[in-house]
């Protein structure tokens, strides 16, 4: 079965579980990591920020195994790592969205055959208030509504204050702050086809460079609304539960309900590598993909907040990956 996202993602289907199998923990089921010989050299990674720290981290773990490989990180955005691996320029190319056909075709049409995609951890996009807001929660509708210049999800009503969502008091009439990422992002992509219905954004939005800016920004203003991965989430703001439609219930961005549907802004995060299908993988990606599906690699998913990949899946990936 492949593993594509689809633009409304239903974690449980494309993996193929039920909502029960999956959770935030690691699969207890997960193997741990056996380090093997003669591994050492010097790799890069070009590509999401949202999986910057990830990467940053899967990094760390991977040293403690192999002291003689030395890894680079750059995480401007996940549209710079197509060009970067089909330039070969880097080794790895962490996206938070799935490849464009476009982007395949390129890389394609260098090789003769298309890039290897892994996917790594199950992460879901919050949409971010301030620490003090009290808004219970909201649809996508709404949502759309709130940072679109289009309202292509069919809310009635363009949205600019807090008391159109429901807040009273002193809240009732204040304007509504965005903050969103920059088009490199594989976020902004994924934002505005499936919580903006493919719409376009408002004009007044505050684009900032990366993930950590959206949330300092929503985290430094009273009014603010931004949108970033669960794993940059801090003591300043509060992360929005969710539905899917207006009028349904909200559901809390946690792992149960990224699995099931049930939070509608759930999407897998990916590695891209470069991998002959004649040849296989070189034994430095190798082991690095290795150890990310390993107990050791899922841990660090975990503590950097994203839902872990199920054993199920990992082993399922390990074979059709050659990384067994």
């Amino acid at each position: 079965m492949m593993l594509k996202k689809t633009l409304v993602l239903s974690i449980a289907a494309a993996l193929g579980l039920s909502a029960g199998v999956a959770s935030a923990e690691v699969d207890p089921a997960m193997p741990a990591y056996e380090r093997v010989s003669g591994i050492s050299g010097n790799l890069t990674s070009i590509g999401s920020d949202t999986l910057n720290n990830l990467m940053t981290l899967w990094a760390e773990e991977f040293a403690k195994f192999y002291p003689n490989v030395n890894i680079q990180i750059q995480g401007a955005g996940s549209s710079t790592a197509p060009p970067a691996l089909t330039e070969g320029t880097a080794n790895f190319g962490p996206m938070s969205r799935a490849m464009r056909d476009s982007e395949i075709r390129t890389f394609e049409d260098r090789y003769g055959y298309a890039p290897t995609e892994v996917p790594v951890a199950i992460d879901m996009v919050a949409v971010y208030v301030n620490k003090d807001n009290p808004v219970e929660g909201l649809s996508l509708p709404q949502v759309d509504a709130i940072f679109s210049a289009t309202r292509a999800c069919g809310y009635a009503d363009d949205i600019t204050t807090w008391g159109q969502v429901g807040l009273t008091g002193s809240w009732a009439n204040r304007d509504i702050t965005l903050y969103s990422r920059n088009a490199v992002s594989g976020t902004y992509g994924f934002f505005k086809e499936v919580a903006l219905c493919g719409g376009d954004f408002k004009s007044s939005i505050n684009e900032q460079p990366g993930s950590s800016a959206v949330v300092r920004g929503v985290e430094q203003t009273i009014n603010g609304i931004g949108y970033s991965g669960i794993g940059y989430r801090t003591s300043g703001v509060r992360v929005v539960p969710l539905s899917k439609n207006h009028g349904d219930a909200f559901a809390e961005a946690n792992g149960e309900n990224a699995v099931s549907g049930a939070y509608p802004l759930a999407r897998f995060l990916y590695v891209y590598a470069n991998a002959n299908p004649n040849t296989g993988m070189a034994p430095l990606e190798k082991e690095f993909f290795r150890m990310v599906l390993s107990k050791e690699g899922q841990e660090v998913v975990h503590r950097d907040g994203y839902v872990t990949m199920p054993e199920t899946v990992a082993s399922r990936l390990r074979k059709e990956k050659g990384l067994e």
